[in-house]
């Protein structure tokens, strides 16, 4: 017998729909001024692709900084998520409060893009790569003990039983038992970061905490279009080849 055609499929569709509809309404998208904006655009663009490479030599050192500030995030940043893991973890966690507490910081810590911490950092220190990594450690604290702790959930529970039946701590069970089995996905996640922190530390220097997105935005804010396409055009290449190089590395971990 042929079963019966669900409901929940049309009334999902109808309703995003509708809720499309709604939305373009109450923004008031213009489309005629969207094709006058792209228009008056294209000369911009056009300057943006007169990449001027002379201006390399003042590259070098932001994008630099930028990569460093996305090595010490990441680095301190997975660090401190470590531990926070286990505890949110209900396998390793060393109690039910301790296990709420937790996930109740990472979810506020989560809730917060890495951009607004950032602005709230220099708002605080004064622009350079400090509230960067300030920010970009929270922001990766966040990601990995989310990603960590599931992947704990979903452990052989058995090496941690025999660890306990032979008189092993806390901890030690996780030391010798849990940890070893969630070590590669540990590292993959890690990598994974790392590319989300060279994205991010381009953006968050818009804001004025450092690396080459500081640079990218005054060159915008003095209208040097050509070093603006030389500095999108290193931001390109630079995160394709660490995306190339990240995803090589997580296929042989994972």
């Amino acid at each position: 017998m042929k079963p019966s055609r669900s409901w929940l499929v049309p009334a999902v569709l109808i309703g995003a729909l509708v809720l499309t509809i709604w939305s373009w309404m109450t923004v008031g998208i213009d489309l005629g001024g969207m094709v006058d904006s792209i228009t008056a655009g294209a000369g911009i663009v056009g300057e943006v692709l007169q990449i001027n490479w002379s201006f390399f030599s003042k590259t070098v050192e932001p994008l630099i900084e930028t990569i460093q500030i996305a090595v010490i995030s990441t680095i301190v940043g997975c660090a401190i998520a470590l531990p926070l893991s286990f505890i949110a973890s209900r396998v390793t966690t060393p109690g039910a409060w301790a296990m709420r507490i937790d996930r109740w910081a990472l979810n506020i810590i989560r809730a917060l893009p890495d951009l607004l911490y950032a602005m709230v950092f220099v708002a605080a220190l004064s622009i350079g790569p400090t509230p960067g990594i300030l920010a970009l450690i929270l922001f990766n604290i966040g990601v990995m003990a989310k990603l960590l702790s599931e992947t704990v959930d979903a452990v052989d529970v058995g090496p941690m039983e025999a660890a306990q039946a032979a008189g092993a701590t806390h901890w030690q069970t996780i030391r010798s038992s849990v940890f070893p089995q969630v070590t590669p996905n540990y590292v993959s996640f890690a990598l994974y970061i790392f590319e989300l922190n060279i994205r991010a530390s381009f953006v968050i220097g818009l804001v004025g905490a450092g690396g080459i997105g500081q640079l990218l935005n005054t060159q915008m804010r003095f209208f040097n279009y050509g070093n603006v396409g030389l500095i999108i055009f290193e931001i390109f290449i630079i995160v394709l080849l660490i995306e190339l190089a990240s995803n090589n590395l997580r296929r042989r971990l994972v």
